[in-house]
This record gives C-alpha cells, structure tokens and sequence, in this order.
C-alpha cells in the first residue's frame, strides 16, 4: 500500500521507521517544524531527518492546510498514519485515501483521551497503559479500535520507563493494522463514549504537589513526572523546589498537610486528608533539586524542618 505519514517528536519518528521497514511504500511524510515549547521540546528526534535520509519527500507545516491537502491528493496514498499531530486535520483529509487515516494513541482508548495519557494514568493510579491504532474521525481519539497493546504499570515504573517501553508496541501495532487493512480482514471496534476519559494538556500548574493528596498518590506523581518532563515541584522557605525521588513512610504521621520534619531517612512530609487524626502514611522525600540546578539530600536539606507550600 502507498502511505503517507503525519507524525512528530520521537512518536513520529519511530512510526515512520516502523512503516519504512514494512512491506508498504512511505510516499510523503509530513510534519511540524521543531519547536522549543514546553512538552514539544521532550522527545524530539527529527521526523524530518529520517525521511530525508530515506529519499522519502518531506512537507513541514504548523497545520493541515489547503497546500497540505493538495500535497497528499498528488501522491494518491491508500492509507495515511498518524502518530503525534498536533493540529485539527479536516474530514477533507483523513477521509481522502480508500482506507482512510489511522491515528496512533498511547493509552488504552476509550480511557485516557486528549494529552499526555502515559503520565495520566500513572498518575491516576491505573494498573495498565497500552497503544491504540483507531481510525480518525471528527472527535479527539474517538474513531474505531482496529488494534490495541497493552502495556502494565508496574510499582516502581517512572513516566519515562513507560513511554519509552510505549513506544516499542508501535512497530507491531501498526503492522498488524496495515495487514488486516490491506488484506479486507480489519475488525473495527466502536469505542463506548460512557467509558470515555478526557484529559487536558499539562502545564506548570500541573507539576506542583498538593499535600493534600495521599502519600501513595504523591509517590506515583513524584514517579510519573520523571526527567525529562517537568519535575513535580513544592516551595520550602519561600524558594522553589524540586522532588527528584520519594517513598512512602513506615510509619504514619499526623499534623497539618505539608508539614515537613526529618525522619526515616529524609524529608517526611504530612500529607492527606484528616491528617490530624494521625492515620496517614508520610511521603519520605530523599532527594530535592532547587532552582540552581544542585541536587540535595532529602534530610539535609530539612533539617530545619518547617512547611511546604504552594508559593
């Protein structure tokens, strides 16, 4: 089949690698020019550079434009592939090729649609994360399942660990995809919009830790937002700071959500709700990074103890 692939950031990279080393001919590969904003920066190996590098024609745009549109009209594709688009492409488009368009997305879909979907759902405590290949409609990631992997979270997983090992499903997800394609053996699965998750883009705001959550939650979180996206960060003596690792206490501390105190090793923090009652386990922080960039030993750097807060 002729494909024309639309991909971005490391995402796109590795599925143009993906559909370079299938039995299938990439004739255009387009994507967005290289940006140094917030999470576009993460992950950024080149789209551009691999598809130079295999004589495949390039178009770098912002958006899925008229000139877009005609681009791939030209190269006739049977099938265009999507992982990692950032703009609102037309039903003029993805209904184009006979096969339409396939969208990659890192969860389990209907569960976890919109952004960042690996770091969500370690966030939110799910036991497992995954790839769907699904075909593009109207909505945001709410076409028709053809293929999905699963992939678990695991106790001790970061974010990081996770989307890397994501992105190795992508090359047999799309393969399997492709064949039933090509092959008129494709199964589509209609999501079911009740069981649907919708989360929106992270931003500074997101990264900064509320005491009040549990210490389980704030471990994960602490664990979920691992270099190199932003860390999660609190304030101490009114200077900014980062939560390189944690772990949660042995024993269980009461007082007032933020309250910091050396123990067990490190920074244990008060967190919960009810905390006064004294039923919570303690979020034990052992590594701290501050704004110059110097990492600090969790019970050094309290030892002064006092509170942690939002500024």
């Amino acid at each position: 089949m002729r494909i024309v692939s639309f991909g971005f950031q490391t995402w796109g990279r590795k599925t143009l690698q993906a559909l370079i080393d299938s039995e299938h001919e990439v004739v255009l590969a387009v994507t967005h020019p290289a940006s140094e904003q917030s999470y576009k920066a993460i992950w950024s190996d080149s789209v551009e550079e691999l598809a130079r590098a295999n004589g495949i024609p390039v178009h770098v745009t912002e958006r899925a434009d008229a000139e877009t549109i005609d681009l791939v009209k030209r190269v006739e594709p049977d099938v265009i592939v999507v992982n990692s688009w950032y703009t609102w492409m037309p039903a003029e488009l993805y209904n184009l090729p006979p096969h339409g368009t396939l969208n990659l997305h890192d969860s389990l879909l209907p569960e976890f649609t919109g952004f960042s979907p690996v770091l969500w759902a370690l966030i939110s405590g799910a036991s497992e994360t995954g790839l769907t290949v699904h075909r593009m409609d109207e909505g945001l990631d709410t076409g028709d399942i053809i293929v999905q992997r699963a992939l678990p979270i695991g106790p001790t997983d970061t974010g990081t660990e996770l989307v890397l090992r994501g992105m190795e499903l992508i090359p047999e997800a799309i393969n399997e995809a492709l064949a039933a394609l090509d092959s008129g053996t494709a199964v589509w699965r209609p999501q079911r919009k009740a069981e649907r998750t919708y989360f929106h883009k992270r931003s500074d705001r997101d990264s900064r830790i509320d005491w009040t959550w549990s210490a389980v939650d704030l471990e994960r979180f602490v664990r979920a937002l691992s270099e190199p996206y932003p860390r999660a960060f609190t304030h101490y003596r009114g200077e900014r700071i980062e939560v390189v690792a944690a772990r949660l206490s042995e024993a269980r501390y009461g007082g007032t959500p933020g309250r910091v105190i050396v123990q067990e090793g490190g920074g244990a923090v008060v967190t919960g709700v009810d905390a006064h009652r004294g039923g919570n386990l303690a979020l034990i922080i052992t590594r701290v990074r501050t704004s110059d960039g110097v990492e600090h030993d969790g019970a050094e750097f309290f030892a002064r103890g006092g509170y942690l807060t939002d500024h």
